[in-house]
């Protein structure tokens, strides 16, 4: 068992636990090949070429796009809690926007939520053993804006009532 990395490492090592964890516990990852592209204070964007999410009129595929933003805020969540021992996060609701299609590499970026936005968010999860924090995510390729997500996150000590 790896030793667990704390959250004052770099952000490169955080980047790359999450990777390593995504690749080891969600088969998916594997299959569409997504990696961890950057991550810093701001958010956590995530890559993943085209072949292996291609569609039938040479675009990525609607399902990728749509798992690849729910990834990158996932994990955004993921790196936050990292240190919390028994949590799950979960995806709770989630709404996506197609506005023009990728021709190539899919990059997903999400947001990190105002800082009052995450203080609350802390603050319940810590009172209540449970809390929901609404994310968003960006699928952008040359600048232009190709999809928009929006998904309602979960997350909950274990022993505490699943959402």
């Amino acid at each position: 068992m790896q030793p667990r990395l704390k959250t004052g490492d770099a952000p490169e090592v955080r980047a790359g636990r999450l990777e390593d964890y995504m690749r080891r516990t969600i088969p998916l990852v594997t299959q569409m090949q997504v990696r961890v592209a950057a991550y810093d204070a701001a958010g956590l964007t995530l890559s993943a070429p085209l072949a292996p999410n291609i569609n039938h009129e040479r675009t990525a595929f609607g399902g990728s796009l749509a798992s690849l933003a729910t990834l990158a805020c996932w994990g955004w969540l993921w790196l936050l809690l990292e240190d919390e021992p028994g949590m799950h996060m979960v995806v709770n609701e989630a709404h996506m926007r197609y506005l023009r299609p990728v021709t190539g590499l899919l990059t997903a970026r999400c947001a990190a939520p105002a800082a009052a936005g995450q203080g609350k968010f802390l603050e319940v999860l810590a009172r209540r053993g449970k809390a929901r924090l609404e994310l968003t995510a960006e699928i952008a390729e040359h600048g232009a804006l190709c999809a928009e997500y929006t998904g309602s996150f979960v997350a909950y000590r274990e022993g505490s009532n699943p959402p």
